[in-house]
């Protein structure tokens, strides 16, 4: 892939931008400025007491009221935004190095060494994932270090099966038999020839992963093997303020609509994406 090729593509592509991935990329900008700018944006530290009122309503301190401790929901929300999302991202670049070396390792190779790989990967993928998680973290701890290893390997998977997938596509092309009697090494062929013809349906794979992280994180963290206590996270701040509702507060839907919009963003981006780019991923998935 040229750089004109790579700038005509982008241009076509800021060409076709209209009002739904405009307000897409401005969620996800600013989303990313929280994340950045987190402990300076909030009034607060994330786990000061302020008040011994529980739920209290919004005032000039308490810019969302006060949690169940008594806690600024404002300042959490931020601290919590920016760790889920964090460890969220972290967790999708791990698991596409994994998943895409593997994947174009297994469709250049081939063979036995495919068969093992899939037949590996089937195996693993037959396992509910949650279920997958439940047990690792329990029993390893539910430190951050685990839970970004854990759900990295678990979605190493599906970014393998992607990978693979194309890469049995790409790797038929003149291109690549080219770059074989010219001596490229194996290496060189996935990273230079096979990945760059791979990348716009794999940056849309990225998104879905990306979404499926926070998803992930938030819900382990709601069953309480996620982010632990002092920290702030999305999914234990809806566990922790649930009982809210029952004083009519709406301190537990926060978080729930903070990750709601950025999953929303991210997946309306992606598909915007694909319909432009007419990136579709394989029939065999």
């Amino acid at each position: 892939m040229s750089a004109g090729a790579g700038n005509s593509s982008f241009r076509t592509l800021v060409a076709q931008l209209t009002v739904t991935p405009v307000l897409c990329l401005t969620v996800l900008a600013t989303v990313l400025l929280i994340i950045l700018f987190a402990p300076f944006i909030a009034p607060h530290p994330e786990a000061a007491i302020l008040t011994n009122e529980s739920f209290s309503l919004p005032d000039k301190t308490l810019l969302l009221g006060s949690d169940f401790l008594g806690r600024d929901v404002f300042s959490r929300l931020l601290y919590g935004a920016r760790v889920t999302l964090s460890v969220a991202f972290t967790i999708a670049i791990i698991a596409f190095v994994l998943g895409c070396s593997l994947g174009f390792f297994a469709a250049v190779k081939r063979g036995w060494i495919d068969t093992l790989l899939s037949r590996s990967v089937d195996a693993l993928i037959s396992f509910p994932a949650i279920m997958v998680a439940l047990i690792v973290i329990s029993a390893l701890g539910s430190s951050i270090t685990v839970l970004i290893v854990t759900i990295a390997l678990i979605d190493s998977t599906r970014v393998y099966r992607v990978a693979r997938a194309l890469g049995m596509d790409i790797v038929v092309q003149d291109y690549i038999e080219a770059a074989r009697v010219r001596g490229e090494n194996m290496g060189w062929i996935i990273w230079h020839e096979m990945l760059p013809n791979a990348l716009a349906p794999l940056a849309a794979e990225f998104g879905i992963r990306f979404t499926y992280a926070i998803l992930f994180i938030s819900a382990l963290s709601f069953l309480g093997l996620g982010v632990q206590a002092p920290h702030a996270d999305l999914g234990v701040m809806v566990k922790e303020n649930m009982q809210g509702l029952l004083y009519e507060t709406y301190t537990p839907l926060y978080p729930a609509v903070f990750i709601a919009v950025v999953t929303l963003s991210v997946n309306l981006l992606v598909d915007w994406f694909l319909k432009t780019t007419d990136a579709a991923l394989p029939d065999e998935l």
